[in-house]
């Protein structure tokens, strides 16, 4: 069943897990187009300054962007619920839900306590779930896009992230039988599943982080903006799901060839890749329980080995780009891309 998104200008979208990183990118590109925006997130403050700057975009742009803010924790439901319909009440309906909340514990899976792999999960997982739930009521009345973030990490999880990995793993099966059960009831609503690659975001900062250094994602890492694009064009697109940033795409092969050999490959990489250099802070908090003031920003600390462009996800989010040869161009000169900054950075290092 084909489902016919209205055009961003005319919706409004809900971008929950919207104070820093990828979704307050989002908010911001939503805001550009002229969509009406209620954000969420725990953190108060990031969303305040967030609001100030979509209505700066709207001054400057003249345009018919609105924004106001809801403060809510994605792991109980009935805030969640309170966003829904708040969005509603403000704007008379809703058309597009984007959930990009998330938390983070850097560790070895011995050191997690079962606690902590606990919140995680509720607010990752059950987080996403919660936002359906929120949604869907109103989506259903006349039609719309439920958008979720997830990872490649969907596909092949690394060292030190087990209960993330796992999080995301399960918000992938979930939207596979949701996406089954909507369209064998003919609901109009698109479910849109996001995997972004390594993403120079703040949560490597405000992720609780239980090693003697401070982490970092494995090169080619994309700056925020190579994922909002995959999230609008999912916002007026019908589309299943979106790898964003074109290394992402090597990933997911490689696990559908040989998980063995992938097994191998993560092993290699997947620990040194991940070492800063720098030794941890033990003294500073984060947000796995708690929001933190001082990462209310869209971009994290590696801006300058940062892609802002990727020919894969170009392609793919173009009305005229999603076929097979298009799309295997933009992933060739994506990987090449992302391969030519991953030597830079190795060069760097060994120097």
């Amino acid at each position: 069943m084909r489902i016919k998104l209205k055009p961003i200008g005319q919706q409004t979208v809900v971008v929950f897990g919207a104070s820093s990183g990828i979704g307050r990118q989002t908010a911001l590109d939503f805001a550009a187009r002229g969509a009406k925006i209620v954000i969420a997130a725990r953190g108060e403050s990031g969303l305040y300054s967030l609001v100030e700057e979509i209505y700066e975009i709207k001054r400057v742009r003249r345009n018919n962007c609105e924004a106001f803010a809801v403060v809510a924790d994605a792991a109980d439901f009935e805030q969640v619920k309170k966003v829904a319909d708040a969005a509603v009440e403000q704007f008379g309906r809703l058309d597009t839900w984007v959930h990009s909340a998330a938390t983070f514990i850097f560790a070895l899976f011995e050191q997690i306590e079962p606690h902590e792999f606990k919140r995680l999960i509720e607010v990752n997982l059950l987080g996403q779930v919660h936002g359906a739930m929120a949604a869907l009521p109103y989506l259903k009345k006349q039609g719309g896009a439920l958008i979720h973030v997830t990872s490649v990490e969907a596909w092949r999880t690394v060292p030190y992230q087990s209960a993330y990995g796992a999080s995301k793993h399960g918000i992938h099966g979930f939207l596979q039988a949701l996406r089954v059960e909507l369209a064998h009831h003919k609901v109009p609503v698109s479910v849109t599943e996001i995997q972004p690659a390594a993403i120079n975001t703040p949560i490597y900062e405000k992720g609780r982080n239980k090693m003697p250094f401070k982490p970092r994602p494995v090169p080619p890492i994309y700056q925020p903006n190579v994922v909002s694009k995959a999230i609008l064009y999912a916002a007026e697109n019908q589309t299943r799901e979106m790898i964003a940033g074109g290394a992402g795409l090597g990933v997911m092969l490689a696990e559908r060839i040989s998980p063995t050999l992938t097994d191998k490959i993560t092993d290699l990489l997947g620990f040194v890749g991940q070492k800063s250099g720098e030794s941890a802070d033990k003294n500073k908090g984060d947000a796995l329980f708690e929001p933190i003031d001082g990462y209310d920003t869209v971009r994290g600390r590696f801006d300058k080995e940062s892609l802002g462009f990727d020919p894969y996800t170009s392609v793919a989010a173009s009305k005229r780009g999603r076929n097979a040869l298009l799309l295997a161009i933009g992933g060739f000169l994506g990987g090449a891309l992302a391969y030519r900054n991953l030597t830079k950075t190795q060069d760097k290092r060994a120097t």
